[in-house]
């Protein structure tokens, strides 16, 4: 039977890069100078820590991130904001998690939603990605255009992978 995997996967080398490009140019900006900020990639490249010492910094160095995320391919959708919080010496700092891999919550909303649309297809969770099969390819097309229109509202960034015949 046709298939297709749904993923939810954030490229780790453009992720690496689009972070060494916004160090270097918070360290070159003049609105910068003497801020003592920094963006941190963890080393399981989980999550993205944001410094600075003060809050309006922190937002600024978050959104020169997210520029040259956009910028490189990197879906925001991927990303989940802590709110920021004060740390010790008058800093600020801002957690970012990376979402690699669909969670449950979501792979049942998407499972619901091929359910609710009629479509003739059917949706199975396998771990972190979930596995769409139908009779033919035009279904599964019409699932694929189903998931983009609704990938906003489900604040989830998708990937469709292993299409098969």
């Amino acid at each position: 039977m046709p298939s297709f995997d749904v993923v939810s996967k954030i490229d780790l080398a453009e992720l690496d890069n689009a972070v060494n490009q916004a160090k270097k140019e918070i360290t070159t900006r003049y609105d910068f100078q003497g801020a003592q900020a920094d963006i941190v990639l963890a080393p399981d490249k989980t999550s993205l820590t944001v410094k600075a010492n003060t809050e309006d910094r922190v937002q600024t160095a978050k959104e020169v991130l997210l520029a040259k995320l956009a910028k490189r391919g990197i879906s925001l959708l991927a990303l989940e904001y802590e709110p920021i919080e004060k740390t010790g010496l008058s800093n600020c700092k801002q957690l970012i998690k990376l979402q690699q891999g669909i969670p449950v919550e979501k792979s049942k909303e998407l499972v619901k939603l091929l359910k609710d649309s009629k479509m003739k297809v059917q949706g199975s969770i396998q771990a972190d990605q979930l596995r769409v099969t139908g009779k033919n390819k035009d279904d599964l097309q019409e699932a694929i255009a189903l998931f983009r229109r609704e990938a906003d509202r489900l604040k989830l960034d998708m990937q469709f992978t292993n299409f098969r015949d």
